[in-house]
């Protein structure tokens, strides 16, 4: 039995959940997701819950159980009050401003970098963080992590762009080392 698949995801009263086969659409104030479960999971949506329960009792099903049960509270989290990512700009002439809706970042290399915003994303720039909003959880994380590999946080000075909360441990230098 999967601890977290048995928990029921509740649904706030500005968000509602259809079930159209094994699709779940899930609409609130700020959007609205899909779920397309497997056919191994059953989903009820009663007034304000969504239950998700195994159709047969194999080892793929237990697995898919948990997570898909999370996948759906996450929809509705992001549907009702969003995701949201800050990134962090860090170093010596390292910038980042909007232009448009697109985010160009000039991080010490010989160009600038441009990064468009998929659909359901929109950035906001505050100095040097960067403010990644939308609905879907995954696709917010994805551009986060695009942007990341844009410039990693170097390992001996700590330039780069990182998560707003990322503590980054870093190196002893040539003469830390030959000074001890």
């Amino acid at each position: 039995m999967s601890k977290i698949g048995q928990q029921p995801v509740p649904i706030p009263d500005s968000v509602t959940a259809v079930k159209k086969g094994q699709t779940i659409l899930i609409k609130g104030p700020k959007g609205e997701l899909a779920q397309t479960l497997p056919l191994s999971l059953a989903v009820v949506v009663e007034k304000n819950v969504l239950r998700v329960s195994p159709k047969n009792e194999t080892r793929q099903t237990r697995a898919l159980w948990g997570t898909w049960r999370s996948l759906l509270a996450n929809a509705v989290k992001g549907v009702n009050e969003g995701w949201q990512e800050v990134m962090q700009v860090v170093g010596t002439g390292y910038k980042v401003k909007k232009e448009g809706d697109a985010v160009i970042f000039q991080v010490g290399l010989s160009h600038l970098v441009r990064i468009e915003p998929p659909a359901g994303i929109q950035f906001r720039v505050d100095g040097d963080l960067l403010f990644i909003d939308g609905v879907d959880k995954q696709v917010v994380g994805e551009i986060a992590a695009q942007i990341r590999r844009i410039r990693p946080p170097d390992p001996y000075k700590g330039k780069g762009i990182r998560y707003q909360k990322e503590i980054i441990k870093l190196k002893p230098g040539k003469i830390a080392k030959t000074a001890a």
